[in-house]
C-alpha cells in the first residue's frame, strides 16, 4: 500500500515537472525541446482545431514568431488512471505581447484550463492529448494578429 501510494505521488510529481517544462519551452520559443514532451502521436487542440504534433508545432512557431510570451498553469487536478497513463486539469493564464509594429500594442492576457491525458513512454511521461478551453481573452487595444 505503501509503495503504491509513494509511486503515485512520484508520478504526480513528474506530470507535474513535464507541464512545467512544456511552459518553459514555448516561451523559451524551444521547439525541439517542446516535441519530446509529446507522445508521437499526440493529439493537440489549441483554438478549437485539433492537430498532430508537427502542425501544431508549425502553427505556434508562425503564430507567436517574435512574440514574448508567459504561460503559467496552477491547480493542477492530476489522477493516475492505470500504471502508465493519467489525466489533468490545469488552471492556466498566459501573457503575449507582439513587437510594437507602431500602432497600438497587439497582444492578449488569457485565461483557462488545458485538459489533458499523459501516457509513461519510455519510463518518461509524455502529453498525449491537450485541449485548451479559454474561459476568457483580453485583447491588448491592438487586438492580435491572424493565425
Amino acid at each position: 500500500m505503501e509503495d503504491d501510494m509513494l509511486r503515485r505521488l512520484r508520478d504526480v510529481e513528474e506530470i507535474k515537472q513535464l507541464k512545467a517544462r512544456y511552459f518553459r519551452h514555448v516561451d523559451a520559443k524551444d521547439w525541439d525541446a517542446c516535441r519530446e514532451l509529446f507522445t508521437a502521436d499526440a493529439r493537440i487542440d489549441i483554438g478549437g482545431t485539433v492537430r498532430t504534433l508537427d502542425e501544431f508545432v508549425s502553427v505556434t512557431r508562425a503564430w507567436l514568431g517574435d512574440a514574448v510570451s508567459v504561460h503559467s498553469g496552477s491547480m493542477p487536478e492530476i489522477e493516475i488512471t492505470g500504471p502508465d497513463e493519467a489525466t489533468g486539469i490545469w488552471s492556466m493564464h498566459d501573457y503575449i505581447a507582439f513587437p510594437d509594429d507602431g500602432h497600438a500594442p497587439r497582444g492578449m492576457h488569457g485565461y483557462g484550463h488545458y485538459h489533458e491525458r499523459y501516457r509513461r513512454v519510455d519510463g518518461r511521461w509524455r502529453i498525449h492529448t491537450t485541449r485548451l478551453t479559454r474561459l476568457r481573452i483580453d485583447p491588448f487595444e491592438g487586438g492580435l494578429p491572424d493565425v
